[in-house]
């Protein structure tokens, strides 16, 4: 059986080394610093609603300590903003069997946003774009709160620019063996819009803003990147996975709730709000029309994470208040 490299030990890549290992599917966890040390010496905490499992996984500390053989095949679980720089880390570490380069692997492009499967083809021939939804959190090293339980969350798959049939299927079984409900999407790409649109209630999240406000907010911004795809001739894919029932507990002394943005502002690490919002904005400037919405949030929320600034510090952008919904109708028009 070949075995999966995940780069990167937060909520998604710490959960899946430690689905994988109790499913008996190889794996190694590349983790740094805090990280790292707490998961070498501690194992990964997965704290589920029936209780806490620690899982002893194989860690290492850089992909070429994983030492990566041809039958290997890269996941790439670091945040969108990192996927740049990770990617260009490890791409051309030479395979210890001497076959060849990590490039030449499969990579697993987890990442939220649009850009990971472009900056991974630009090195690695073989391109797995997967569209993960998981209900985890992740706010210190080593220690991952899973309230989802049996199926742990969702993952649609495909390749990248198009289907690659069989690495499709071989992944999506291994998917489904970490616990994943799992789906195969004939245009990967138009199911991270998908994402991407759905995602954008993340950026919210971060916002002192009532419920009432929030939710219309995440409307507003998700009709007009709705706007923007149409007008940029890109497809968004249809609701898949429907009814899958993903259940939901309780995990003592945790609440539900906050998405993985608020996280990185909380935890006062970088976040993928430039690949969230600032994506809709990017290409709504390349097409030749506005985006203010989701242009006035990427300004909010750059300014301040540059200043150090955490959840709930600042309000919604005041163009939320001027003719909220009746300014994304004109650009349905």
């Amino acid at each position: 059986m070949s075995r999966y490299i995940v780069v990167g030990a937060g909520a998604l890549g710490g959960l899946l080394a430690a689905q994988w290992t109790l499913a008996g599917v190889p794996v190694t966890l590349v983790a740094r610093s805090r990280a790292l040390e707490v998961i070498a010496r501690d194992g990964l905490r997965i704290r589920r609603p029936h209780g806490d499992d620690v899982v002893r996984v194989d860690v290492v500390a850089s992909i070429a300590q994983a030492r990566p053989t041809a039958a290997d095949t890269i996941v790439l679980a670091v945040k969108a903003q990192d996927a740049e720089a990770t990617v260009a880390q490890i791409a051309w570490t030479p395979l210890v069997d001497g076959r060849g380069v990590v490039a030449d692997l499969p990579i697993l492009t987890l990442q939220n946003g649009l850009a990971a499967e472009d900056i991974a083809l630009r090195r690695f021939h073989t391109v797995i774009g997967v569209s993960i939804g998981i209900p985890a959190s992740h706010l210190e090293p080593g220690v991952i709160v899973s309230p989802a339980y049996p199926i742990v969350g969702a993952a649609w798959l495909g390749g990248f620019p198009a289907s690659l049939p069989g690495e499709e299927e071989r992944h999506r079984v291994a998917l489904a063996k970490a616990g994943f409900a799992t789906a195969v999407e004939p245009d990967i790409a138009a199911a991270k819009r998908r994402k991407l649109i759905a995602n954008l209630r993340n950026v919210v999240d971060v916002f002192d803003a009532s419920i009432e406000q929030a939710e219309r907010a995440e409307a507003a911004l998700a009709a007009e990147a709705r706007a923007v795809f149409r007008a940029a001739r890109l497809p968004i894919a249809l609701p898949s996975l429907d009814g899958m029932g993903l259940q939901i507990g309780e995990v003592p002394g945790h609440t539900l709730g906050h998405l993985s943005t608020w996280q990185s502002f909380a935890r006062g690490t970088s976040n993928e709000v430039d690949f969230l919002s600032g994506e809709v904005v990017l290409i709504a400037r390349i097409v030749g029309v506005e985006a203010p919405l989701n242009e006035a949030v990427a300004h909010a929320l750059g300014a301040l994470a540059a200043r150090g600034g955490g959840p709930g510090e600042v309000p919604l952008p005041d163009e939320f208040e001027y003719d909220l919904f009746t300014r994304v109708e004109e650009m349905r028009a």
